[in-house]
């Protein structure tokens, strides 16, 4: 479902995320959906509950902000929520982190909501919750050779996680 919204969308797409350990398929949809000129925005918690998937999830921001998705960290602390909204049209809202065990092992629940007013308030409350958040940039992701590698190795376990 996730795949098919950022697919088809035409002018945005709003996500709540507390964790990103996506796959190649995710960051590519993400990718081209910023690439094609939908403005795609994705809040995750700016501080952790478990500072190890932490660490993952930011290591999967560069190739996304790089290739224009925005990501904003709430500042607050942690931030659980999880949904997609999309073009005014269509949402999803439910348990399903963005990461492997949500999206391809588990038995999450998701509510599709599509052409109804609960959808423009999950995107109001995602812009409320915005004004709380701090855009990460190209910048606040240098970091040293080291942890350039330790990133690419706990990547690599991610699926695990």
């Amino acid at each position: 479902m996730y795949l098919d919204i950022l697919n088809k969308a035409n002018d945005y797409v709003y996500i709540f995320t507390p964790y990103l350990i996506i796959d190649s398929e995710m960051v590519n949809a993400l990718q081209m959906a910023a690439k094609r000129g939908v403005d795609v925005r994705m809040i995750t918690p700016g501080i952790p509950d478990k500072k190890l998937i932490y660490r993952i999830t930011r290591a999967n921001y560069e190739p996304l902000i790089l290739a224009g998705v925005k990501i904003f960290e709430y500042t607050p602390g942690f931030t659980h929520a999880k949904s997609f909204v999309s073009d005014d049209e269509i949402a999803v809202v439910g348990t399903i982190n963005l990461d492997f065990r949500s999206l391809y092992l588990h038995y999450e629940c998701g509510l599709l909501l599509i052409n109804t007013d609960s959808i423009m308030q999950l995107k109001d409350d995602f812009n409320t919750t915005i004004s709380k958040c701090a855009e990460v940039t190209p910048k606040d992701l240098k970091q040293s050779f080291f942890w350039h590698l330790f990133d690419a190795v706990v990547r690599v376990f991610s699926p695990l996680m």
